[in-house]
Order: structure tokens, then C-alpha cells, then sequence
């Protein structure tokens, strides 16, 4: 039986997985365009295994969709950040209150911001969310919004113009990690099958930082940009997995409180649902069994 695995270009892992042909031995790969759709496509069937951020794993959880941890990433300190106008208006967090700030919502910027700005005494709706568009950086430039919540080879390109500070990254606020879901009734009969999409991942990951060029290529021809970038971007990712552990748990539920605070949860998630301890000892030693 083959594993359907939802891909995304928001999920990088996921993304190069899907282009390596040697690795897709018995996985199937579904596109989608809305990454923000990954629970509901895991829970109605369609896909069997897939990625998110911490927010949309948590939209999903509290949605009471039956999800389950499968793995997630190292923590990604380098490929995301809140920026600025250099010389501009906002000096500190605190300015942004009542301004606009563009990002992608619901995916892992709105934990960021929203923890961003709880460390600083405000809160989520102190500011006025700017869905994220190609624009984002000009409408910083030119005054339209106040901050901007870039990533990628958007941040790399963007602090090499000048134009823009940085006014958080994510060392430190949160560890912006992916998080790979799959059905709860999936993992309890199929574990092997999730373990095997793992495993995939582990060696599309050590392909691809081995390979910035080549990844950067791929991903150029999905979203554009130039490769130079990308190859930058891509590089500050860790490509490696870990599996489901307490301490994860533990950094998932603040998360949950973080974004349930901010009124972006309509109610709290129950992160420990969604942990699954036999498919987590399947998958611990798998990635151990890699690893060595």
C-alpha cells in the first residue's frame, strides 16, 4: 500500500522529498496549493501524511481533527524574521502598536509575531495583521505597512538590499520547527508506513544540504527568486528530524497558550491528542537507526 503524502513549497522538506524519485518508493505525492488546508486534507483522507508550523498544527488540533505527530523538524533559527524600515518610525516592538504588519496567516508567523509582541506587553490585536504578498517588501519601503514577517530567500534578499533592520529573528521567541501530521487511525494501524515517509525525509534532507545548489534550483522553478538566494535560505535550514518527544510537547503547549492568548485560537488545542507513543517508539528508532 502506498502513503499519500501532501506537498506543499511551504514545507522545504516535503518539497525536495517530492523530486527525488529514488526516494518515493512506495509514497504517492499530492500538490496543493493551500498549506493551510494540510490538517483538513489529513482528516477527510486525502492525504496520509503531511507538514505545518506550529500554527496550523494547532488550527488543527483545536479544530479537534484527528491528527497525530509523526516527527518534527530541528528547530529553523535562521530562516525567518520580524524586519523594519531601516531608519524608519519603528525602532522597538512597542511602535508597531496599532500599525500594520504584513504576514502569512496562520502559518508559524503568527506564533511568531504573536509571541513577539506578547514578550513585549502587547498583544496580537494591538496590531493590524497584513495578509503576506509578493509586495511585502515594498509596502515596507514605502511606509504601507510598518513590519514584515519574511523568511526564505525573501529575508536573504531583503536584508542585502539596506533597506530593512531587523527587529526579531526567531532565536530565542520560538523554535519554528515543521511538524508532520498524519491520521491518528493512520498511525495506529499503518506506523510502519509513517515511518517509512520518515525516513525518506531524513535522506531528502541530507540531499538537500548536501546539494543547496541543485534545491535551490528546484525551488526557483516552484516559486521563483533567484538561486543564489535560495541556496542561502536553504542552507540556514537544518535538514534534520527528531522524534516526538516530552520536551516538544512541552514547547507545543506553550505555543498553544501563545496563540490561544493572542484570540487566534477559538479554543485551547489539546497537544497531548495528537501523541501517539507506539508510533513515536516506531519512529525514535528509526531515526536513530538513520542517524548511526
Amino acid at each position: 500500500m502506498a502513503i499519500r503524502i501532501g506537498v506543499h513549497v511551504r514545507n522545504p522538506s516535503l518539497f525536495i522529498l517530492s523530486h527525488l524519485d529514488h526516494l518515493l518508493d512506495g509514497i504517492e505525492v499530492h500538490r496543493y496549493a493551500d498549506a493551510g488546508r494540510t490538517g483538513e486534507l489529513i482528516a477527510e483522507g486525502v492525504i496520509d501524511f503531511g507538514g505545518a508550523g506550529s500554527t496550523g498544527s494547532l488550527v488543527a488540533q483545536a479544530a479537534r481533527l484527528p491528527i497525530a505527530y509523526a516527527a518534527v523538524s530541528a528547530p529553523r533559527p535562521g530562516y525567518g524574521a520580524l524586519l523594519v524600515a531601516r531608519n524608519g518610525p519603528v525602532m522597538t516592538v512597542t511602535d508597531l502598536r496599532y500599525r500594520p504588519v504584513s504576514l502569512r496567516v496562520g502559518s508559524w508567523q503568527t506564533h511568531f509575531l504573536a509571541k513577539v509582541l506578547a514578550d513585549a506587553g502587547l498583544s496580537y490585536q494591538d496590531i493590524e495583521p497584513r495578509p503576506a504578498a509578493s509586495e511585502a517588501r515594498f509596502w515596507l519601503r514605502d511606509g504601507v505597512v510598518s513590519g514584515w514577517v519574511a523568511e526564505g530567500a525573501e529575508l536573504v534578499e531583503a536584508e542585502r538590499s539596506g533597506h530593512f533592520a531587523r527587529l526579531s529573528g526567531t532565536a530565542g521567541v520560538i523554535a519554528d520547527r515543521s511538524v508532520f501530521l498524519t491520521r491518528t487511525s493512520f498511525a495506529e494501524s499503518n506506523p510502519e508506513a509513517v515511518a517509512t515517509v520518515v525516513r525518506a525525509l531524513r535522506e531528502a534532507g541530507r540531499w538537500a544540504r548536501e546539494h543547496p545548489i541543485m534545491a535551490a534550483r528546484m525551488t526557483v522553478e516552484a516559486v521563483g527568486g533567484s538561486v543564489d538566494s535560495w541556496a542561502t535560505a536553504l542552507r540556514r535550514l537544518p535538514w534534520t528530524l527528531e522524534p516526538v518527544t516530552g520536551a516538544f510537547v512541552a514547547e507545543h503547549r506553550q505555543a498553544a497558550g501563545v496563540l490561544y492568548d493572542a484570540g487566534f485560537l477559538a479554543a485551547r488545542a489539546d497537544v497531548e491528542r495528537a501523541v501517539v507513543p507506539s508510533l513515536n517508539r516506531i519512529v525514535a528508532a528509526e531515526l536513530e537507526e538513520v542517524a548511526a
